[in-house]
C-alpha cells in the first residue's frame, strides 16, 4: 500500500533534490579515482578494453536526480500557475506537461548515449507516415529501460502523447508520480496477499482475476479518448521476459486448457505469450486506430542486475523493428479467438525478428 499523494511527494521531492546535491559533490570524485584505477588497470591489462562502470553508473544518477530536480521545480511552477491545479486538465497545461516528459527523457537519452555509449536504430515505418491516426503500440518488454526508450520515440521522433499502464510502485519516483498522474496514464496494483497460506491458496485465481480485469479497465478507459495526436503504449506480456515467467506462462496456458496457445508459446523462446485481454480491449475501444508491433534486441540478456553490471563495461546497442497494421486490416469485428490467434501471429512475427537479428535465448523444453 502506498503512502497518500501528498505524503509521498513532501518525503520524496526532497529527497531528490538531496541526492542531487549529494552527486554534484561526489561525481568528481568518483571521475578521478575512475581515472586513476584505468591508467593503474591498461597498465598491468593492456589488450583488455573496458568501460568505467561506476563512473557510467554516476553519470546516469547524477543526470537523473539533477533533471528530475529541474522538472519537479517546472510541476511546481506550473501548478501554482494554473490556479492550484485548478487549470492542469487543460490543454494548454497538459501540453507543458507531455514537454517536460520530452525534455526529460531526452535528457537521459543524450547522456546514455555519451556516457554509456549508447546505440539505438530503429527501422519500420517513418514518423510521416503515421500522422493523422491514433496508435496502438504493442510492444515486447526484455530488459532495464525498454519502456522509456519506447515512450522517448513515440515522444520526440513521432511527435504523439503517449497513454502508459505503469504499476502502481512506480509512483515512487517523484516526478512519475506527478507528470503520470497529471495527463492520461493508469497506475495498476497488484491485488492484496493474504494472511493465511489457505486463504491464499483460495483466493490466488481471483486476486489474478480481480488485478486482470483492473488493467483492462484502464487500457480501456485510455483508448477510448485517443485522437490523432495520441498513442497507447501496451506490453502485452505483462512483464520483462525471464526464464522462469516464459514457463510459468507457457504452464499457466496448460492449466486453462488453451495447449494450443501453449504450444505456440513453447514455440516463441524469446518472448513471453501474449496477454490478450488488455490489447484485445483497446483495439475494441478506439476502432480507428492503427496497430504497432515492436521488437527489439540489445536489453533482453540483462534479466538481473549482475547482468546489467556486466553490460556497464560496454557500449551498448540497441535495434527495434516497429511494423505498421492499417485499422482497415485489424480483425475488430472478428469473434475472440480469431483475434487472439492474429494477436498470436504477430507474436510470432516478433520472436522471429528477434532471433534473425539478435541472439535467441536458449530455454529447456517445457
Amino acid at each position: 500500500m502506498l503512502p497518500p499523494p501528498l505524503i509521498r511527494r513532501l518525503v520524496l521531492a526532497p529527497l531528490v533534490i538531496a541526492i542531487a546535491a549529494c552527486l554534484i559533490i561526489l561525481t568528481p570524485a568518483v571521475a578521478l579515482l575512475t581515472a586513476a584505477f584505468n591508467m593503474v588497470r591498461q597498465r598491468t591489462q593492456p589488450d583488455r578494453v573496458r568501460r568505467a562502470r561506476a563512473l557510467r553508473v554516476a553519470c546516469l544518477a547524477l543526470a537523473w536526480s539533477v533533471g528530475e530536480t529541474a522538472a519537479l521545480t517546472v510541476m511546481l511552477g506550473l501548478w501554482i500557475g494554473s490556479g492550484f491545479g485548478g487549470r492542469l486538465d487543460t490543454e494548454p497545461y497538459q501540453a507543458r506537461h507531455y514537454e517536460i516528459m520530452r525534455w526529460f527523457l531526452d535528457l537521459i537519452y543524450r547522456v546514455a548515449q555519451r556516457a554509456c555509449g549508447l546505440r539505438v536504430e530503429v527501422s519500420g515505418p517513418s514518423s510521416a507516415s503515421l500522422d493523422g491516426r491514433p496508435l496502438i503500440v504493442l510492444c515486447r518488454h526484455a530488459g532495464p529501460g525498454d519502456s522509456l526508450l519506447l515512450i522517448h520515440h513515440l515522444l520526440s521522433v513521432c511527435g504523439r502523447r503517449p497513454r502508459v499502464v505503469m504499476k502502481a510502485t512506480l509512483q515512487l519516483d517523484p516526478s512519475v508520480d506527478i507528470v503520470a498522474n497529471r495527463v492520461p496514464n493508469a497506475f495498476v496494483r497488484r491485488a492484496k496477499a493474504r494472511s493465511t497460506r489457505r486463504e491464499a491458496t483460495d483466493a490466488a485465481g481471483s486476486g489474478r482475476g480481480r488485478a486482470t480485469r483492473q488493467h483492462t479497465e484502464q487500457v480501456r478507459r485510455l483508448a477510448v479518448g485517443l485522437d490523432g495526436e495520441g498513442a497507447l503504449a501496451i506490453f502485452p506480456e505483462g512483464g520483462n521476459w525471464t526464464p522462469q515467467r516464459w514457463r510459468r506462462a507457457i504452464e499457466r496456458l496448460r492449466r486453462r486448457g488453451q495447449d494450443d496457445l501453449a504450444r505456440r508459446a513453447a514455440a516463441m523462446p524469446n518472448v513471453l505469450p501474449p496477454r490478450t485481454g488488455a490489447a484485445l480491449a483497446a483495439l475494441a475501444a478506439c476502432p480507428d486506430a492503427d496497430v504497432i508491433f515492436v521488437a527489439h534486441t540489445g536489453l533482453d540478456r540483462l534479466v538481473s542486475v549482475r547482468d546489467v553490471w556486466r553490460s556497464l563495461a560496454t557500449d551498448m546497442e540497441v535495434r527495434a523493428h516497429w511494423w505498421r497494421v492499417p485499422c482497415a486490416e485489424v480483425p475488430r469485428a472478428a469473434e475472440r479467438e480469431v483475434q487472439v490467434s492474429w494477436l498470436y501471429d504477430w507474436w510470432e512475427r516478433v520472436d522471429g525478428w528477434i532471433t534473425a537479428h539478435g541472439s535467441a535465448h536458449v530455454t529447456e523444453g517445457v
